[in-house]
């Protein structure tokens, strides 16, 4: 028979032993995520400054030359290893840390819009240049030069540290995720399509933030699974008959058709979808058809815009789309061709890796400042590193304390404004994720 008090006492001194052992690696873990909240706050007017330089001297995607070589520039300047010219402009850093450990990836998008800037500020940009064919003004109107500076200032924190991380920093600065011009390819999927992922050290996470400009400075927002939506582009083609519009039943009217085609979209998503389960949206964007008034022409051509939070719904959608297009035109006696071009996937967050990282989102920013948000209709290229990797990407606040989001300029919008402090928690954010997943500290 086991005497109780040896075997007791054996047991106890184990755990104490154990317990013991683990004491230096948990100091160590917290020393490091100290030091880089202390330099976080320290680099605060760096990132403000390395903002406005880039908010001042933005470029459109495919085009961010200046950009990119400012990025480098840093990076090179930290000792990290840099590769220039990926996906045309894009902007890779490896940072291989002192100790083995896991590969992580965090990614900031680098180009700006065409928009004329109005916000009153006095660093604004004044940049305008050719889109399309067209002479537009260039604006960092969704918070990209944000997203630059703290990614530069977290590659800053991080390669101080080299010798004791225990692992390695993957940093992807992207181009193109507005999109590209006309003919060109770009963004996330050329990223992907040319290695970021596979070549050198190969992540196994991907971490992203995006700047906020209605969500209050201080507060993250997450979202686990289905965080934004697909985008797709449809186009529809309506051939009908040319007549005088005097003497319409002599001809097959393609604008009439296109109208209602239109409207029999919409019971898609009113009618037909599972709106409960996820949200969805269709929008007819453009109309083009005719050259005079009373002529009723050849063909008419629609071009809108699909969102869906999950595939099987996008694809249910998208057969649809063709359905619903082809048959109200066959009963009109026209015709109808439906091409749907495939833009972005669902941004879709890992819900392990997400409940993982949770305590550290909280950490970083507070409990209480730790917000469940709703999905969000609009699109994000971060989904296709997503497809390949597990991926979180959270908000980060911009909108000044106490300001009504209702009435903060909106994205992509000429008076669209970012409260500066709320930077040095997307740094904390990023050098946290970075840390407690190399050193498996964000489990709860």
């Amino acid at each position: 028979m086991r005497n109780n008090h040896t075997y007791y006492k054996r047991t106890l001194l184990t755990v104490l032993g154990l317990g013991l052992l683990a004491v230096p690696a948990f100091a160590q873990q917290s020393k490091l995520l100290t030091r880089a909240n202390a330099m976080a706050d320290k680099l605060e007017p760096k990132v403000i400054e390395w903002r406005r330089d880039f908010h001042a001297h933005p470029e459109l995607g495919n085009h961010e030359t200046e950009t990119a070589a400012k990025i480098a520039a840093h990076l090179k300047k930290l000792g990290i290893e840099v590769q220039t010219g990926v996906a045309r402009t894009g902007v890779v850093g490896i940072l291989k840390g002192g100790k083995p450990g896991p590969v992580v990836a965090l990614r900031a998008d680098i180009d700006g819009l065409p928009v004329v800037e109005r916000a009153d500020v006095p660093f604004a940009s004044k940049v305008k240049t050719m889109y399309n064919g067209q002479e537009v003004g260039v604006m960092h109107a969704c918070g990209h030069d944000t997203h630059i500076a703290m990614l530069m200032a977290t590659a800053e924190v991080l390669a101080s540290m080299q010798k004791e991380l225990p692992g390695t920093v993957k940093f992807i600065f992207q181009p193109a995720e507005e999109g590209s011009p006309v003919g060109q390819v770009g963004g996330a999927n050329l990223m992907v399509q040319e290695g970021v992922l596979d070549k050198g050290p190969k992540p196994e996470v991907i971490f992203g933030l995006h700047i906020n400009s209605q969500t209050e400075v201080g507060k993250l927002k997450y979202r686990p699974g289905g965080t934004m939506a697909s985008a797709d582009i449809f186009r529809i083609k309506v051939n009908g008959k040319q007549v005088h519009g005097a003497y319409p039943w002599g001809g097959i009217d393609p604008v009439v058709t296109a109208s209602q085609i239109v409207l029999g979209l919409q019971t898609i998503i009113s009618r037909q979808v599972e709106l409960p389960e996820d949200a969805a949206v269709i929008t007819v964007g453009m109309i083009h058809g005719g050259v005079r008034n009373n002529i009723i022409p050849e063909e008419v051509l629609l071009e809108g815009t699909v969102r869906a939070l999950n595939k099987d719904m996008q694809q249910q959608i998208h057969d649809k789309i063709k359905l619903t297009a082809t048959k109200i035109a066959e009963s009109a006696g026209a015709t109808a061709q439906v091409e749907i071009i495939p833009q972005t996937p669902v941004t879709y967050n890992d819900p392990a890796l997400t409940d993982k990282m949770l305590p550290t989102l909280q950490a970083v920013a507070g409990r209480d400042n730790v917000i469940l948000t709703k999905a969000v209709t609009g699109a994000e290229d971060f989904a296709f590193y997503q497809e390949k990797i597990p991926g979180l990407f959270v908000f980060v606040g911009g909108m000044p304390n106490g300001k009504d989001p209702k009435i903060a300029a909106a994205h992509h919008t000429p008076d669209f404004y970012i409260d500066e402090s709320g930077m040095k928690l997307g740094v904390k954010t990023l050098t946290g994720l970075t840390l407690n997943y190399m050193e498996g500290k964000g489990k709860k």
